[in-house]
């Protein structure tokens, strides 16, 4: 049986979901892609706008996009290197 994502997996998760798609995605197809429930998504999605991880932008026809900031990307490659030393050390 597979094991559960923990909360850094998940928030991982939706970050390299937004990254893998040029940096920009509408918020339903990312809910869909993160495959947590829609309570657990918007909560993990308010967190991130809070912490300054993702931020909203729209078009000129007013539809919302997701991006990644900064700190969303600098998040990225620092859990990247944490699973590095974990499959390192082989943990």
């Amino acid at each position: 049986m597979p094991k559960k994502r923990d909360r850094l997996e998940i928030i991982y998760t939706i970050l390299k979901i937004i990254h893998n798609h040029d940096n920009s995605i509408k918020p339903t197809p990312l809910l869909r892609y993160t495959n947590v429930s829609s309570q657990s998504f918007l909560e993990y999605y308010n967190e991130l706008l809070d912490k300054e991880l993702i931020r909203e932008e729209y078009d000129k026809k007013k539809k919302k996009y997701i991006t990644l900031t900064d700190k969303g990307f600098s998040f990225l490659e620092k859990y990247k290197l944490i699973l590095g030393f974990i499959e390192e050390f082989e943990l």
